[in-house]
């Protein structure tokens, strides 16, 4: 069981102003790290997440025989392809990410190594057969613990293959595409909800052939290909900039601008939820090329009302939802979501979390079973929360803090380290 620190947030006593710079985008620091362990030649990647997940994934890069330095934010990854990965001592330690094993299962289902893949208790907890499956089809033999971690896989020859996401997933559809470049024929993956799109653009952005359909479904192939090496910025995490958005549009009069953080149209619909509640929304994107866009963005506090999210809106909000939970607390209005369930099974079940932390706080919050309702406007107590490790609720119940009555302690702030180090001080560098 991991330790956790309880640590108080005070209310902002007056509005947040200023600019900030957040971390590394860690989907994109993961994706980029694991192509370029199979490049030809060295990659210099700057701007990577310092994220306890990220982190993680440059360690099994480490145990794989992959040459690395790491200088701050820069680093250098010498690829080395599918055939001289190492054989690794022990099993791969996938700490809490769930992201490293899922996405480190397909990049290996194409390799000659017979190896397992585990982690701490709470990655333990969470389903990787719907990354199996798919691999299985391939051709990889890949065997799970009753359909979650340890995961045993020997990798092998794999053949394309096309299938259909039974549910929305940018991790399950970056393993098959990254399978797929190690597989004879052509790797499609069709989705009937788009999710984060980081895979296929970096793909592509490295010469690797991929098609993109938008009809009927979504569907992305790729073919079998070797990325070239490259040089790349990672922009800052839009996951790690919300809360600092969400507290801008919490707390009257503020004013918070977000500089260098990545615009990738898969993973902004927060931003657009924002406007929707009533804050107001300003974008400048930036002129620089690479394989995403990126730009500064400033939230203005404004009146906030209630909105409703369908499942069509989840993949592109999956992080942030906990905290459209906490601004609905202070919404004019019943804020509903739906078709979340996903949620239950991140690093913690994030719908039962959010509702009770919000309850604790004064807020008339209820669970559904594929989402939860908020109906506000409240007037949030100070106290106590448990965030059970989960660094989104942790974020969510910081921004929850600011806009209180009164202090808030919060039991297991210090998991934010998993993406977002400095974000106590951050926060603080606003008031």
């Amino acid at each position: 069981m991991r330790a956790t620190t309880v640590i108080e947030v005070r209310p902002a006593r007056a509005p947040l102003s200023g600019a900030a710079r957040v971390p590394g985008d860690k989907s994109i620091s993961h994706r980029m790290a694991l192509v370029a362990a199979v490049a030809n030649g060295p990659s210099a990647i700057s701007g990577f997440s310092r994220a306890g997940d990220c982190e993680t994934t440059l360690s099994v890069l480490r145990a794989l025989g992959v040459p690395l330095e790491r200088a701050s934010g820069d680093i250098v990854i010498e690829g080395v392809g599918w055939d001289r990965l190492l054989s690794p001592e022990q099993d791969l330690d996938c700490g809490r990410s769930g992201t490293t094993m899922r996405l480190a299962c397909g990049l290996l289902a194409g390799s000659a190594l017979d190896l397992t893949l585990t982690g701490d208790p709470q990655l333990l907890a969470r389903p990787m057969e719907r990354v199996a499956e798919p691999l299985r089809l391939m051709g990889a033999r890949v065997e799970t613990s009753d359909g979650r971690p340890p995961v045993r896989l020997q990798g092998g020859s794999l053949s394309g293959i096309e299938y259909e996401l039974p549910v929305a997933s940018a991790q399950v559809k970056s393993a098959v595409l990254l399978a797929g470049l190690r597989a004879d024929g052509i790797t499609t993956i069709v989705e009937a909800v788009p999710s984060r799109d980081h895979t296929e653009r970096l793909l592509s952005w490295l010469g690797v052939p991929v098609e993109i359909a938008e009809s009927p479904g979504r569907r992305v192939s790729v073919r079998r290909a070797k990325p070239r090496a490259f040089e790349a910025n990672v922009p800052g995490d839009i996951s790690s900039a919300a809360p600092l958005l969400a507290a801008a549009a919490a707390v009257p009069g503020s004013s918070v601008t977000i500089e260098g953080v990545g615009l990738n149209p898969s993973r902004s619909a927060f931003l657009e939820v924002l406007a929707r509640m009533g804050a107001e929304v300003e974008i400048e994107p930036s002129a620089e090329a690479g394989p995403e866009p990126f730009g500064a963005v400033t939230v203005r506090h404004g009146d906030l009302r209630a909105v409703e999210i369908g499942e069509s809106d989840v993949p592109g909000l999956i992080d942030e939802l906990p905290l459209v939970g906490v601004l609905g607390a202070l919404a004019e209005g019943s804020t509903v979501v739906r078709g979340a369930a996903e949620l239950r099974v991140k690093e913690s079940d994030r719908i039962a979390g959010l509702v009770e932390g919000l309850r604790e706080l004064g807020a008339d919050a209820d669970e559904l079973p594929d989402g939860f309702t908020v109906t506000g406007p409240a007037v949030l107590s100070g106290g106590a929360v448990d965030s059970v490790g989960d660094h989104r609720l942790a974020m969510a119940f910081a921004v929850a803090a600011l806009a209180a009555t009164g202090p808030l302690s919060i039991e297991g702030l210090d998991s934010v380290a998993d993406s977002f180090p400095s974000f106590v001080p951050t926060l603080d560098s606003l008031r």
